[in-house]
């Protein structure tokens, strides 16, 4: 049967979305044979006995969480809960919201579940550069054993220069990301057949019965053993968070057609490595190669774990855009380093913070083997959370019975929880750290979004109704132009109107209070962004809805206001913002340490000028303060 030309184009179209699915999605899980085997049995956290029967169990378990947790959990159930073709925990979040009551028991609880979760994602976007990089690096000492003492200086240097490049932007070398990994999936699918064929009885391990009868043997060490299984799993939210920029289909082709042939094969091999040399477990990914290859090999893998730590960097970017938008997070600049790709973007004061605390995890831990520790929680956390809010889902948003959801869901949990409490036995090894951060990312977002609150209804108290205000400035004299005036609440009277008519006397010929609602949807269609009121007396009103992913870009907006009949020439418009100081109160609703922090995140929040893109040449700034 002949092809047609629209088959044909769909399925060039669909290769070339895997391939880059390929560069973006997968470098973290693809990196992770680095170092995920030999932690289970070197680790300094109850490393396995090496024998026959646990390397089967072990490989055994590996091969099965990656067909229960990244094939059936993330890859066919969980990238079906998308919002709007986008994924990841935020959205994730954003979809279970939908329908819960503001100020709902339930409506916060979803948020706090869903902000911790992107707590933990940033502390992946931490451990993954010092892990991957330095498992990558220790290659040298695989080679030659002198050059050990220079995989920390090494490390160091490759992390800074990764850092320092992120500022001009990827999209020049991103189209060679795919190529890159594509080869990497095949040296180590290679690597693990050479090996394989040397002891072909590794393939038992596909068998079930080897893990459970691992489990069974000594179920502490099984039961400890899954804070090693949990490391193959790094990088599976990025599957599901990047669901948006390659679409649902790239990337369960590239995972089931190639990514996970490549992984099992590697896996495999390092397991045949072990059980016919025992003594290679000191680094089996490594000495899976031929002598010949290992400077080549370390030299592959240290630009895949760069690959890989770009994607997991770029993913906190979008993130904290995300939190912005929808409020628990304040201002900061972003930057456009690329005209084609919205999605490339670069945020300088999360770029610096994140290198600091990556640089002081590889001088800290010193070894990947003790990053391993710091990673497992992290991972795991992340998965139980998405879970949680993947009930919500089924149940609130596909409309399942409760019987049917928990039917579905609970299997998933138990193995979610497992994966939990193995990994928290690691808290005093290096697990706190990820709880650490996680806590103090979640204190941030969620003071930033109290405040916000507390702040929007104290103003909203000494608000002046918009309607009273219209009907008495009547007489009101009038210059020539158009003053435009931000405003939270259409129906009341913004401070910067208010003190703008007390100190000059006058208003503009043209009044417009502008709102920028951003909506629990990552991407608002450009017709259904405006939507225009006029009041008497000049006043207009406009509404601006925006996705949690948009860019806000308010002179753009007001210029395709023109074919609704309202027309702005910008060198005849002036931007009134209101900048309020906060200042303590002695009747507190937030507590003192907390209302001191949001006043320092406020007084470092990014001007309005910059975020809304308004020219800064055209912005009158009046301030008031404010007691909350």
């Amino acid at each position: 049967m002949l092809e047609t030309a629209d088959e044909s184009g769909y399925k060039r179209k669909l290769s070339t979305m895997a391939l880059g699915a390929l560069g973006v999605v997968y470098g973290d899980i693809g990196t992770s044979p680095l170092y995920a085997l030999h932690d289970g049995f070197t680790g300094v956290f109850h490393p396995i006995p090496v024998s026959a029967d646990n390397v089967l169990g072990i490989v055994s378990l590996i091969f099965w969480a990656l067909i229960v947790v990244v094939s059936l959990k993330y890859v066919a159930l969980v990238m079906r809960a998308d919002n709007k073709g986008e994924g990841g925990i935020i959205a994730i979040m954003a979809l279970a919201l939908r329908g819960k009551p503001e100020n709902s028991s339930a409506r916060r609880i979803i948020m706090a579940l869903g902000i911790f979760g992107a707590a933990l994602f940033y502390v992946d976007g931490v451990v993954t550069p010092a892990i991957s990089v330095m498992s990558a690096v220790e290659g040298l000492e695989v080679a030659t054993p002198a050059l050990k003492e220079f995989i920390l200086p090494i490390t160091i240097v490759v992390l800074t220069l990764l850092f320092y490049y992120e500022q001009k932007g990827t999209a020049a070398v991103a189209k060679l990301f795919g190529p890159i990994m594509t080869f990497w999936f095949f040296t180590i699918a290679v690597m693990g057949i050479r090996n394989i064929v040397a002891y072909p009885a590794i393939f038992s391990a596909l068998n079930p019965a080897h893990a459970i009868a691992f489990l069974m043997r000594d179920p502490m060490v099984g039961f400890f053993s899954f804070g090693t299984v949990v490391l193959v799993l790094t990088g599976v939210e990025a599957l599901y968070a990047d669901m948006g920029h390659f679409g649902r289909k790239p990337i369960q082709v590239a995972w089931f057609f190639f990514v996970l042939p490549s992984l099992m094969l590697c896996y495999f091999g390092q397991g045949a490595l072990i059980l016919h040399h025992p003594e290679a477990i000191k680094n089996p990914f490594y000495l899976m190669a031929p002598n010949w290859a290992l400077y080549p090999l370390v030299g592959l893998s240290t630009i895949a774990t760069v690959i890989a730590s770009q994607a997991v960097i770029s993913g906190a970017y979008s993130m904290t855009q995300q939190a912005i938008q929808l409020g628990y997070a304040p201002r900061m600049q972003i930057q456009h380093t690329s005209g084609e790709e919205k999605g490339q973007i670069y945020l300088s004061g999360i770029n610096w913070m994140i290198y600091a605390v990556v640089i002081a995890l590889v001088v800290g831990f010193k070894s990947s083997a003790g990053l391993a520790a710091a990673f497992g929680i992290a991972v795991s956390g992340t998965m139980l959370i998405t879970t949680i809010l993947l009930y919500i889902v089924i149940r609130h948003i596909w409309n399942w019975s409760r019987f049917k959801a928990l039917l579905l869901v609970i299997p998933i949990l138990v193995i979610d929880l497992i994966f939990f409490a193995a990994n928290m036995a690691k808290f005093g090894e290096g697990g706190w750290f990820p709880l650490l951060f996680g806590l103090i990312l979640f204190v941030l977002m969620t003071t930033w979004k109290y405040g916000r609150q507390l702040l929007h209804e104290r103003m909203k108290t000494d608000a002046f109704p918009l309607s009273l205000f219209v009907e008495s400035n009547n007489n009101t004299t009038r210059v020539p132009g158009t003053s435009v005036f931000m405003t939270l609440e259409l129906e009341h009277v913004p401070n910067a109107l208010l003190h703008s008519i007390k100190h000059y006397k006058v208003l503009h010929q043209r009044v417009v209070l502008v709102s920028v609602n951003i909506a629990d949807v990552p991407y608002v269609l450009e017709e259904q962004r405006v939507k225009i009121t006029g009041l008497p007396n000049e006043f207009w009103q406009i509404f601006l809805h925006y996705g949690y992913m948009d860019t806000v870009d308010l002179p753009a907006a007001l210029m395709s206001c023109a074919p609704k009949g309202l027309e702005f020439d910008m060198m005849q418009t002036t931007f009134f913002l209101g900048r309020e100081t906060i200042i303590p109160t002695v009747n507190r609703q937030m507590s003192e340490w907390r209302e001191k922090l949001f006043i320092a995140m406020s007084r470092n929040a990014e001007p309005a000028t910059y975020y809304f893109k308004i020219p800064a040449n055209r912005v009158v700034e009046l301030g008031s303060q404010v007691t909350l």
